[in-house]
């Protein structure tokens, strides 16, 4: 008798589970090499579930299942790995194919409303023809430029100072060549702008190199750009104060030439007009040292105007100094400004410095002043080589121009150690009195004519204005100069 039982389908079934296993381990083979590839990748998780989703609409609920697994080890190896990467400190690299985000500090900075200074410490190769600082990828991920000069605020002063690029190394190229080795830092800045007035020369120049690299001790390595050949022999004695080594005229190097350092600046620190704020240096060095500096670099033999132990020094008249001018803001009476102070008992010198005067020789006069008496203008900058405790008179032209005579002299004045007086030019002590009229705003109202902007107040009191001071006011000025010096005149 046969059974009723219908015969089992086993072949077919075992088919289907077949099939099924096989794209499991298929999907997993998949989702293995998926997980390799992209979980250490910024987006690879949200790849892989979008791959999931779509093999979910022809897969089981268990390989669904299976790949949510799968993502959240990803998860967990990608904590695991930042986790790991905050004690990690390999330098960054620069990838050529994937984009790296390297988190640098700020290389360049303001250092003062008029001075920016970039600073890089490793490997940097300089190449002064094109103006470029190659520095390692670890220093920078991005290009910087530059005008290494103090005036950073002033258009026409900034006209024809040309930028520095300090930019990475390229990874996927070789790094320029080093044709000369330097074993201590490079000091960038330029000698453009407004050098050749000597205000400038000092303010802009001198006394900010003297901020930045007086901490070498002279083992610096300067380099210039818009060089000057006359102002670098000019100023030859202070540069070699400040550095041991020969100037390099960016200018002029070889185009070829790539010359690598331990460390760079670019740009130098600007603190005040004529003056250095110690607490910005590096070891608390102000004017004094600058001052110092001077001395030694031109020989001056006097650090203080009090009178030396010697018995024909001690019994010396003091000193006065007259810096004369010429084209403008001249002093009309000028013969008899000196026969009046001799009159006081002065030893009275005439001189006007201009850019064809030996500095030194120059230096050595100014030093031996007691009493520097002079109008407004680039030749009161002398003044750095007055000994301490010696008298500067700045004699100020009508016009409202007082805030420009406390900026510029009058300030710096006290960090020098020289007692400061000043001598205010009335209306009728001033050549402008003969070309207007009485009641003219220029007389009258100086702040009128101030209102119209500096163009017009500059060519006006300063580029067209003389002095003839009155002899008995001006005697009292200098009697009061007297009195300040250790010279033991109480009475003229």
């Amino acid at each position: 008798m046969k059974s009723l039982r219908a015969p089992p389908r086993l072949e077919p079934r075992r088919t289907g589970n077949a099939l099924i296993v096989a794209a499991m381990l298929l999907s997993l083979c998949i989702l293995s090499l998926i997980k390799a590839r992209y979980c250490s990748a910024p987006y690879g998780l949200s790849l892989s579930l979008s791959l999931s989703l779509s093999l979910s609409l022809s897969l089981s609920l268990s390989l669904i299942l299976q790949l949510l697994l799968i993502h959240r080890s990803c998860v967990a190896l990608r904590a695991e790995d930042e986790d790991d990467e905050g004690d990690v400190t390999t330098p960054p690299k620069i990838v050529a194919e994937e984009t790296v985000t390297v988190i640098s500090k700020p290389i360049c900075s303001e250092t003062s409303k008029r001075s920016n200074v970039c600073r890089a410490e490793g490997d940097a190769r300089l190449r002064g023809s094109s103006r470029t600082i190659f520095l390692h990828p670890s220093l920078t991920d991005r290009e910087w430029k530059i005008k290494p000069y103090c005036r950073k605020h002033d258009g026409p002063a900034m006209k024809n100072i040309e930028e520095w690029t300090l930019k990475p190394l390229a990874s996927n190229e070789p790094p320029p060549r080093c044709t000369v080795h330097h074993k201590v830092p490079a000091l960038v800045f330029s000698i453009g702008g407004f050098t050749g007035n000597l205000f400038h020369d000092f303010t802009d120049v001198l006394v900010p190199l003297f901020i930045s690299s007086y901490q070498f001790h002279g083992e610096v390595q300067f380099v210039v750009s818009e060089n000057k050949p006359w102002w670098v022999s000019k100023f030859i004695s202070i540069l070699n104060q400040l550095s041991n080594y020969d100037i390099i005229d960016a200018d002029d190097d070889d185009p070829d030439a790539v010359r690598c350092f331990p460390r760079v600046i670019v740009g130098l620190s600007f603190h005040k007009e004529l003056g250095v704020d110690p607490s910005k240096t590096a070891t608390g060095y102000s004017m004094v040292e600058f001052k110092t500096m001077l001395r030694k670099a031109y020989g001056l033999e006097r650090p203080t105007a009090a009178p030396w132990a010697d018995q024909r020094d001690a019994k010396r008249k003091p000193r006065l100094l007259i810096i004369s001018r010429r084209k403008t803001r001249a002093f009309l009476n000028e013969r008899g400004m000196a026969d009046m102070a001799m009159s006081l008992g002065f030893d009275v010198r005439v001189s006007e410095p201009d850019n064809t005067t030996d500095l030194a020789k120059f230096a050595r006069l100014v030093n031996s002043a007691d009493v520097m008496i002079g109008v407004h203008g680039a030749g009161l900058t002398n003044m750095v080589f007055l000994p301490a405790g010696a008298v500067l008179i700045q004699v100020v032209p009508m016009g409202g121009l007082d805030w420009v005579a406390r900026d510029t002299f009058k300030k710096p004045s006290s960090d020098m150690q020289l007692k400061y007086m000043d001598y205010h030019i009335k209306a009728d002590e001033s050549s402008l009195s003969d070309q207007y009229p009485k009641n003219h705003p220029v007389l009258k109202d100086p702040d009128s004519i101030q209102k119209q902007g500096w163009y017009t107040t500059s060519k006006i009191y300063l580029e067209n204005q003389n002095v003839k001071p009155h002899l008995r006011r001006l005697r009292n000025t200098l009697l009061e100069a007297l009195r300040h010096l250790p010279h033991g005149l109480k009475e003229a």
